[in-house]
């Protein structure tokens, strides 16, 4: 049996009467940029997370700059800064603090969730740190109790990187609610997807939020008045009533994401592969991947498209292995990190995968 790693035609295909009926409503409208749709899409996303505010953008690695950026222009950071962040995130979360002409501070993740632990993050801090980015890797939330308490001791700012993690919560508390800001991106084959680029930032100070509006805009709060210099990073309108549709099924989505992942949890057996680890108590990690680590990732990937399974990896390159950060990082040593950029496999997970087809993966992982 094939089994894709992705079938984003499937995913879509279940809602296309909702979202040709959406995109019909914004042609008609003749308003394609910040009107009604995005107005309505930012209400809606920021009570189903739980935030006060939500700022609609271009897309996730426009959320994390501007989160950044506005807190620069409101004075709580400055050129140089320090900024603590996983070490084996993707590369959009170190990107977004240079961009900004600060400092990563790259801190190795606690290898049973892939995620930023306290304890290892307050070894890190220095006195020239002055934010977290803590990641919620693979759909399950970074130890934010602890995390948050860390960051309020120690007067810090913190800004989730939750592009994987919609809707994951511990406790209730979702995902984008629990930082002093948070990004998103709806990337098509995210969890909550848009028909393409498209994210947001959510944050609880008022202040954060209309300048980031204004950031978004070219740095304009007033049509032709520009308070600051801001690029162009808008949600438009098409994607904006496009995701309105979505949101409604993620919750239903979601749920269908964890039967798959407790199912690989409890069937796959293979001595050779290391099943990924859920923090016990009232959390819900929302499985964007179901991410496994095996010894030899080359010979376990072509195993499994022998038997018709597709796989993928994320992400190969640890990033301060990347070329584009050689002058910055490269003299890091970070074998943690670098031991799980070598092994770590995606398997497929998504909601629209067949009972049969969750089967074969784990006849597929077992066979070897």
């Amino acid at each position: 049996m094939k089994v894709p790693f992705l079938d984003l035609q499937a995913i879509n295909a279940r809602h296309a009467a909702e979202l040709k009926a959406a995109a019909a409503r914004v042609i008609d409208s003749g308003w394609y940029i910040l009107g009604e749709e995005v107005k309505a899409f930012e209400a809606e996303y920021a009570a189903w997370v739980g935030s006060p505010h939500c700022v609609g953008t271009s897309d996730g690695l426009s959320a994390l700059i501007l989160a950044l950026r506005g807190w620069k222009e409101l004075g709580l950071l400055k050129d140089g800064d320090g900024v603590a962040v996983p070490a084996n995130t993707y590369i959009a979360s170190i990107l977004a603090i240079t961009e900004n002409r600060l400092r990563p501070v790259l801190v190795e993740p606690d290898e049973d969730t892939f995620n930023l632990g306290a304890a290892k993050l307050a070894a890190a801090l220095t006195p020239d740190v002055k934010a977290v980015l803590a990641v919620h890797l693979y759909g399950q939330l970074a130890d934010m109790p602890a995390i948050a308490q860390l960051c309020r001791d120690r007067g810090l700012l913190l800004l989730e990187d939750a592009a994987q993690a919609h809707g994951a919560h511990i406790g209730g508390v979702k995902a984008g609610a629990w930082g002093d800001a948070a990004a998103f991106s709806f990337y098509p084959g995210k969890n909550l997807g848009a028909l393409g680029d498209a994210g947001a930032l959510t944050c609880k100070d008022a202040k954060l939020a209309d300048m980031a509006r204004a950031l978004r805009n070219y740095g304009s709060h007033e049509k032709y008045k520009n308070l600051v210099q801001g690029p162009n990073d808008r949600l438009d309108e098409l994607q904006a009533a496009l995701l309105r549709v979505k949101l409604r099924h993620i919750d239903a989505d979601n749920a269908r994401r964890r039967e798959i992942a407790a199912r690989y949890r409890r069937e796959i057996k293979h001595p050779a592969v290391r099943l990924p680890s859920v923090r016990a108590g009232e959390e819900s990690h929302v499985w964007h991947l179901f991410v496994v680590r095996v010894p030899d990732r080359a010979a376990f990937q072509q195993r499994l498209l022998d038997r018709g399974v597709h796989t993928a990896i994320h992400y190969p390159i640890a990033p301060h292995h990347q070329q584009a950060y050689a002058k910055e990082l490269s003299h890091l040593r970070l074998p943690l990190t670098e031991a799980m950029h070598r092994e770590v496999v995606s398997l497929p997970v998504s909601p629209v995968m067949s009972d049969e087809q969750v089967a074969a993966v784990i006849a597929a992982v077992n066979a070897g």
